[in-house]
């Protein structure tokens, strides 16, 4: 099973999104964490499933509209290592 490894700016994005759903009044900003966690979860099992970015890097689609992020993440196949660099919400990224 591919190890995943989190990179430490991962917190202040996490913490960034937290702010946002607490600022926002979102219902149930636990269960928006929790799906955030469990398609990291997924890269375990699959670690090419996201797509291609320009610089080698790969996008995890999470979710879509208002609870939609993206996971940016890097596989080295070589110590089939999963390294997630980032999470945006979608639109904070560019998509709408």
């Amino acid at each position: 099973m591919t190890r995943i490894e989190l990179a430490p700016e991962l917190a202040d994005d996490i913490e960034r999104i937290v702010l946002h759903l607490a600022e926002n009044a979102v219902p149930n900003p636990q269960a928006r964490i929790d799906e955030i966690i469990s398609a990291i979860d997924v890269l375990q099992r699959n670690p090419l499933i996201g797509r291609m970015t320009p610089e080698n890097n790969r996008e995890l689609v999470i979710g879509r509209g208002s609870h939609g992020y993206i996971a940016l993440y890097r596989y080295l196949e070589q110590i089939d290592t999963v390294f997630v660099l980032a999470i945006r919400a979608q639109r904070e990224a560019g998509y709408h």
